[in-house]
């Protein structure tokens, strides 16, 4: 028994075929509340420190300096080698509302048996773009995937999900199913840094799990259809920085959860994800 996530807007796309469904079990949905739970949790303990969350990541209260990695030194989790940071760009080349984003990273040693890196014929050629957010090595293993960019408002609410092209952060490319099987692998109860603001990112990833997968199936379609159309070598290609990307409302996922979560009905429509009418890079991609 499945339930369903539409997009509120689906009636004004001009091709349905371009909508996405996401579907939950009862289980799943049930893991989802779950993840809510400690998502408010921290929500309340981060109103208790000066800046709320922002403030816990920038630690020492001197605000935030363009590129630059937070918390310092990042964060990273030896036992399951999950790894995120926050940083933000320039203001002139942010969004409307951004004020930076989590990059969200699982390294080799802790990924799922039987995946392996996504290998074109082009990509054999030396990179040819520095990256342009590297995480920092931990390790034994170079290969790393980024799962998923979480960008925050000037409040510290999380408003978008969103993936990058390869060489963004210098990543090594999983196809998506191999990385959403990484999603159940992202934990941090073992890393160092703020206990709060680790069970935050975890419990973030966890409750928009849905939209997540979904984000990297669009990462997937918009790589390759800009790679079949340009014939170009797409992961160095920095025409293309954000490969897929959805506005998310926390309030609205957190609502329906606690309305609908125990008594999920089959077929029942997830409307508070609230998904947006397109997401930015179907198909074609996003380009600077």
């Amino acid at each position: 028994m499945m339930s369903t996530i539409r997009s509120r807007e689906a009636a004004e796309l001009v091709a349905d075929k371009n909508v996405p469904e996401l579907r939950v079990t009862p289980a799943e949905a049930a893991r989802l509340r779950e993840a809510g739970a400690v998502v408010a949790e921290c929500r309340r303990a981060f109103a208790a420190h000066a800046g709320g969350l922002l403030g816990v990541v920038a630690a020492r209260g001197e605000g935030f300096a363009d590129w630059r990695h937070y918390p310092a030194g990042e964060v990273y989790d030896p036992e399951s080698h999950a790894q995120y940071f926050y940083h933000v760009h320039p203001a002139a080349e942010r969004r409307a509302r951004e004020h930076g984003h989590f990059h969200t990273f699982l390294r080799a040693d802790g990924m799922p048996s039987g995946v392996a890196p996504l290998v074109l014929p082009e990509a054999a050629v030396a990179n040819a773009s520095p990256p342009q957010a590297a995480p920092i090595k931990h390790g034994a293993r170079d290969e790393i995937s980024h799962l998923v960019a979480i960008a925050l408002d000037g409040r510290g609410e999380p408003i978008r999900l969103f993936t990058t092209n390869r060489w963004v952060t210098g990543e090594t490319w999983y196809r998506a199913d191999d990385v959403v099987r990484m999603l159940d692998c992202f934990s941090l109860g073992g890393a160092d840094g703020c206990a709060l603001l680790n069970r935050w990112v975890g419990a973030i990833v966890a409750l928009f799990r849905p939209q997540v997968a979904a984000l990297l199936q669009l990462r997937d379609d918009t790589v390759m259809s800009w790679r079949r159309r340009r014939r170009t070598n797409i992961f160095e290609d920095t025409r293309i920085e954000v490969t897929s990307s959805f506005d998310i409302d926390l309030e609205a996922q957190l609502a329906f959860l606690d309305m609908h979560c125990p008594e999920l009905a089959p077929g029942f429509p997830m409307r508070g994800a609230r998904l947006p009418l397109k997401a930015d890079g179907w198909g074609e991609g996003h380009a600077n």
